[in-house]
């Protein structure tokens, strides 16, 4: 009955944002692999994305033809368009002022190149907190490339599918999916018994409420991340990360992470590094240090690119 009351409908809303702005690199950093099955980039900048509204499944597409506009079209309930659109200004970004970043980037040396190539890029967020720590727990103490297979294959035994010109869409599990699992799916995908048990946790925590944007909205960073880190298996690192993706606190940067130590090395060459000089220098907006080497490994392996309505503005190596 509650299908038979939705009344569907094609829209498509204009939405502004603060140039330059480049939907290619940001989705490219809240992607991060093309191993992800719920945030999909087609070949010609298009972003696709499948989500859950308060009446049913919300379908997003996303395009740039300006460098200061995005298209927004969304197929849902006309109760839930506003939270669509609400949903993409989340995920991409497009209200953040990164001139902080931009000109503490600007005078550091090694930085500054990478600033300039990744020109564009915002700080992208999850669209529920859920997500974020779903992939922050499964991210623990593993490559980007494995952990990513492992998120790929929970999202393939859980997801609500729909096709879409061709294209298959999967809306991510709600917390309620994991609790009802039967415990052998954690062989199935990959996942350690203990990380298993640290999202049971949380969907616990996030289904009863115990756990929500909320409670985590109110507090500064390090309260926060204190908060987190009282359900057992979230230790420092991975409240950070749940934080910067989840919560967009820019204040924060994951250290002792092993990739990130790579990828400074891999944008810096031969230039020594005083990573607490950096993070100080960058102030406030530290996080985004996070998405540029991020996007800089990337680059390295297979290309990113920027939005087609833009010139490109990073290397030549794609």
């Amino acid at each position: 009955m509650k299908d038979q009351l939705r009344a569907v409908v094609h829209a498509t809303h204009s939405l502004d944002v603060r140039g330059p702005f480049s939907l290619g690199l940001t989705v490219t950093a809240l992607r991060r692999l093309p191993t992800n099955v719920v945030d999909l980039l087609t070949p010609d900048g298009v972003y696709l994305r499948m989500l859950a509204g308060a009446h049913g499944s919300m379908v997003v597409r996303v395009t740039q033809p300006h460098r200061q506009r995005l298209l927004v079209g969304v197929e849902a309930d006309i109760r839930d368009h506003p939270t669509a659109r609400a949903r993409v200004r989340r995920m991409l970004g497009v209200e953040r002022d990164l001139t902080v970043f931009n000109r503490a980037a600007a005078r550091i040396p090694w930085l500054a190149p990478l600033a300039k190539r990744m020109r564009g890029v915002r700080p992208p967020r999850y669209p529920t907190l859920w997500e974020a720590c779903v992939n922050a727990i499964v991210f623990q103490q593993v490559s980007l490339v494995a952990a990513s297979a492992i998120v790929r294959r929970l999202l393939l035994q859980l997801s609500n599918t729909r096709e879409i010109d061709g294209i298959t869409l999967r809306e991510f599990p709600n917390a309620e999916s994991i609790l009802e699992a039967d415990d052998h799916l954690a062989r199935e995908v990959g996942l350690s018994n203990s990380k298993w048990t640290t999202l049971q946790r949380v969907a616990e925590a996030i289904a009863t409420g115990a756990l929500n944007e909320e409670i985590l909205e109110e507090r500064n960073s390090r309260d926060a991340a204190t908060l987190l880190q009282r359900i057992r298996g979230i230790g420092p690192w991975t409240a950070t990360v749940i934080l910067l993706r989840g919560l967009g606190r820019l204040d924060v940067f994951p250290m002792n992470d092993s990739s990130v130590a790579r990828n400074l090395a891999l944008v810096a060459h031969r230039t020594p590094i005083d990573v607490d000089a950096t993070l100080e220098a960058l102030g406030e907006q530290r996080g985004m240090l996070y998405y540029h080497l991020l996007l800089a490994r990337l680059d390295a392996q297979n290309g990113v690119r920027s939005s087609s309505s833009e010139h490109p503005h990073h290397s030549s190596s794609h």
